[in-house]
């Protein structure tokens, strides 16, 4: 057999054996499979319209708390983005340091890779995350802009 090279989507080409290991994986999904995936497209877009048209729509305020929660969750006026990327700054950058020190046992270029990535490495997860947070901060500022001029009114 001549070795044949097969080419995917992204046109990066696929070796016989390759070929075959992904036409076995396509070929052990089940067709219940491909059918549950068409229900379940078509469940989430029926609750998704459902959600936006009962919940974040109505322009009465729901009765309780949990309720008033679950509105402004759903309408995208309680954020999560700002305390995760916190926690992903502080992450990274411990991982960062720590990471720095395994460059001390590969000789001078380590010690040099070591004080360039323990302070470096810091730095630019910083301004990575300051650069992310100026976007947080432009809603939130807008958010309290609209919150004011709607209680003027």
């Amino acid at each position: 057999m001549p070795n044949t090279l097969y080419y995917d989507y992204s046109g990066s080409t696929l070796s016989p054996s390759e070929y075959n290991a992904v036409q076995e994986v396509a070929n052990a999904l089940p067709e219940s499979f491909y059918i549950w995936f068409l229900i379940a497209g078509i469940l989430a877009l029926v609750g998704g319209i459902l959600v936006y048209f009962l919940f974040v729509k109505p322009k009465t305020s729901p009765k309780g708390k949990f309720a008033l929660w679950l509105k402004n969750f759903l309408s995208f006026k309680i954020m999560w983005l700002e305390p995760i990327l916190k926690i992903a700054y502080y992450v990274l950058t411990i991982g960062c340091i720590l990471v720095s020190f395994g460059f001390l046992g590969y000789g001078v270029y380590g010690i040099l890779l070591f004080f360039v990535t323990l302070i470096g490495g810091p730095i630019i997860i910083r301004l990575g995350y300051e650069m992310t947070m100026m976007f947080v901060m432009i809603w939130h500022n807008t958010q309290v802009l609209a919150d004011h001029a709607e209680k003027k009114k």
